[in-house]
């Protein structure tokens, strides 16, 4: 049987972050991506935005690492030449309930230790975006958006240039908890035996959990699929912020409503709703809920021509929490959680994964040396 030190599951922006991150510190990274090439998945359907980690519980790991993350994604992007853009997004309140909440959005944020935020009036946010219909709103400076797949080739990059290496084409059966490490069982039999292995499969994680022989069933949690639609913009939008609706504070989300965001290259989406499904590979977007979007969508862009939306692609969120529950944090449990040495799931890392994906890298490579410290 072949051995290796580090086994990281799945090459998505987190999961080659993690990678990396194992591998500047000297560990031998092999990185196992059952699909043709990397990130192709949820890292390839997303809205690319860089977050500054305003909406997240204090003292979450979503909010740590995202506020932290954040940082070290615009200075890695600086570094290494990766097309990104710091060009701050509108929270906008369209009625007097979410024109009552944005002070707490400002007060949420702070504790997070995110300080930039600025409460607008009507005529600012009209002087800022002349297009956009709002009561009030709030401008976050450090939002921004980034090239994903100039991330994650950058990544890659960097995990090669330390010794590491992707393998493509490799699904993982199972894996064994053994005395000598963890084997990793390929779904053609082949074996792989690991002294580490990371669970960063996405959307299949609390799958591969389960698949994880020695590993109690009560350390799994139960995976919920949020589908998220998004449709295009024909022509350009009249808008250079991203803008976000305001949540209605009495009403529950599972995302952060039909929002607008730029590409690097100007272009305008919208989305993602939050659409639950039943499989994770549930990547159509459902046109008929067209109507829904442009309704929403006027409620701060009375100006929206008709017909300028068309179907545009859709993702799947990672979630670990139903309909009816609040959105879950994200969890890295490691063996002072789950008694298994050397194995680190990672569940629930939807967004903001990938603002949070440097800071993630580093956080699972605390935690080992943790445990073996």
């Amino acid at each position: 049987m072949e051995r290796v030190d580090a086994v990281v599951i799945g090459a998505g922006v987190v999961g080659l972050a993690v990678a990396r991150a194992l591998a500047r510190q000297g560990r031998e990274v092999v990185v196992l991506e059952r699909e043709p090439t990397f990130g192709s998945i949820t890292s390839a359907r997303n809205s690319e935005v860089i977050h500054a980690g305003i909406y997240y519980p204090a003292g979450s790991l979503k909010a740590r690492l995202c506020v932290e993350g954040r940082e070290r994604m615009y200075a890695y992007c600086a570094e290494r030449a990766i097309a990104h853009k710091r060009c701050g997004k509108l929270i906008v309140a369209t009625t007097d309930s979410q024109c009552d909440a944005l002070p707490g959005i400002v007060q949420k944020a702070s504790a997070n230790g995110v300080n930039d935020l600025r409460l607008l009036d009507a005529a600012e946010v009209r002087a800022m975006e002349p297009a956009l219909q709002g009561l009030a709103a709030v401008h976050s400076p450090s939002t921004g958006i980034v090239d994903s797949h100039g991330l994650m080739l950058s990544l890659l990059g960097d995990l090669e240039h330390a010794g590491g290496m992707l393998v493509c084409h490799s699904p993982v059966g199972q894996i064994k908890v053994k005395t000598a490490g963890l084997e990793v069982v390929f779904a053609d039999g082949t074996t792989l035996l690991a002294q580490t292995v990371i669970n960063a499969a996405g959307l299949d994680a609390c799958d591969l959990a389960r698949r994880t022989v020695g590993l109690s069933a009560g350390h799994v949690p139960q995976p919920s699929f949020a589908k998220g639609n998004y449709f295009s913009l024909s022509g350009r939008a009249p808008f250079t912020h991203l803008i976000y609706p305001a949540p209605e504070p009495r009403a529950h989300l599972a995302g952060l409503g039909v929002h607008l965001t730029l590409d690097l290259g100007g272009q305008a989406k919208f989305g993602p709703d939050v659409q639950w499904v039943d499989r994770s590979d549930d990547c159509a977007v459902d046109a008929s809920r067209l109507p829904a979007f442009e309704a929403a969508i006027r409620s701060y862009w009375p100006g929206l021509p008709s017909g300028a939306l068309q179907p545009g692609y859709a993702g799947v969120r990672p979630k670990i929490n139903g309909p009816d529950e609040p959105s879950a944090d994200f969890r890295v449990d490691t063996e002072g959680l789950h008694g298994v040495a050397g194995l680190v799931n990672l569940f629930g890392i939807e967004s903001p994964g990938l603002t949070s994906a440097l800071a993630i890298g580093q956080y699972v490579v605390e935690q080992l040396s943790m445990v073996k410290g």
